[in-house]
């Protein structure tokens, strides 16, 4: 069995982590903290509860004044790269929590932390709180750190202010009026860094879930300018797409589904065992004399708690089908145990999606 995310959190982790801590505090007591870290309770926490559990015992033994506490935080993060541990990696999420948790009413002294603590490890969680409690005045903090020099701290302004950021508190305010997101978007849609320009695209497409008409007047402002911009538009309008949005669809030159047929199509495992494969097949041709532009998907129905079935779909191709041009394809779906889906026995649903019409479905059974 693969190891879990969570235990990155080993009992070896947090010796090599609590020898670099104490070279800030030397009266820094690593039994006492390798006690409190390992308490009753410590093997049912998931990842998340374990780096807040981590934030808070560390409370315990950092100043309990804020600054004081963030100083050591940002000469512990010094130490670390300098002794080459990870940059950017899970085990020190926690620093962000500790932020979180102790310093939303400390705004000046936390902005200054977040941008530090950023370009070590992302705050794009901890930060969600403080747009609640401060929007006005974080969101001109997010515009100013979308220009900052550093590309983790702008790929934070916009990943940080996302409205439906995932594993994240959502940010109501956002979802209703995305429009104080724009100009960050506007000043990051072609930045140098590809990491940056990623979370922007990922940030559009969390508004086009509540504020679709918004996505559809940027695509017209920003369309063709540079190739990077088209590549962030069209990753962030990836939801809308796979809804079939008509006018969306057609943007990106792919014009209905009249000429384009759907024979043969088989479901060739009928009957599926969890923890194996759907395999289907089907023949697609272009049935007009001119070429068409296809964008080629598939539905999985999912059997959902409630016996309801929910549609997932998922990206075949994208390419232009020559006159009369016709193709075999088969393809697989895995029901392999995975953490973020949970699979039901009993009757489920694959279909074809062409530029965004269904057209054919099949039933099939998965079992235990």
């Amino acid at each position: 069995m693969p190891a879990l995310l969570k235990d990155v959190y080993s009992p070896q982790f947090y010796d090599k982590f609590g020898q670099v801590l104490k070279t800030i505090l030397p009266q820094f007591d690593q039994e006492q903290f390798r006690q409190l870290i390992f308490a009753e309770g410590w093997e049912a926490k998931e990842l998340k509860e374990r780096m807040r559990h981590t934030a808070r015992m560390l409370h315990h033994f950092l100043p309990w004044n804020f600054p004081e506490a963030v100083g050591v935080i940002l000469q512990t993060i010094q130490q670390l790269r300098e002794r080459q541990f990870p940059v950017q990696h899970v085990e020190f999420m926690f620093f962000p929590d500790y932020v979180e948790l102790y310093g939303l009413e400390d705004l000046e002294t936390s902005v200054w932390a977040m941008e530090q603590i950023t370009q070590f490890i992302s705050c794009e969680f901890a930060v969600r709180p403080f747009l609640l409690k401060y929007p006005e005045r974080m969101m001109a903090q997010m515009l100013a750190w979308s220009t900052h020099d550093h590309h983790a701290v702008r790929r934070f302004s916009s990943e940080g202010c996302r409205p439906r950021l995932p594993w994240a508190m959502a940010l109501p305010f956002l979802k209703r009026d995305p429009s104080p997101i724009l100009p960050i978007l506007e000043n990051l849609k072609a930045d140098a860094s590809e990491f940056v320009r990623r979370s922007v695209a990922n940030n559009l497409n969390d508004i086009s879930k509540d504020n679709p008409e918004l996505v559809l007047e940027l695509l017209a402002q920003w369309k063709g300018q540079t190739k990077k911009t088209d590549w962030v538009v069209k990753h962030g309008c990836r939801t809308l797409l796979k809804q079939g949005h008509t006018e969306v669809l057609q943007y990106f030159g792919f014009n209905g589904a009249a000429h384009l047929e759907v024979s043969g199509f088989k479901v060739l495992t009928p009957q599926v065992a969890l923890g194996q494969d759907l395999l289907f097949a089907f023949s697609l041709k272009n049935t007009s004399e001119t070429p068409q532009k296809v964008r080629l998907e598939y539905g999985v129905y999912y059997k959902k708690a409630k016996n309801s079935l929910a549609r997932k779909v998922f990206k075949i191709s994208e390419r232009e089908f020559a006159p009369i041009e016709e193709t075999n394809i088969t393809r697989r779906q895995s029901f392999k145990f995975i953490t973020t889906r949970r699979y039901y026995p009993g009757e489920h649903r694959v279909s074809v999606i062409v530029n965004g019409q269904e057209k054919v479905i099949a039933d099939f059974l998965v079992v235990n």
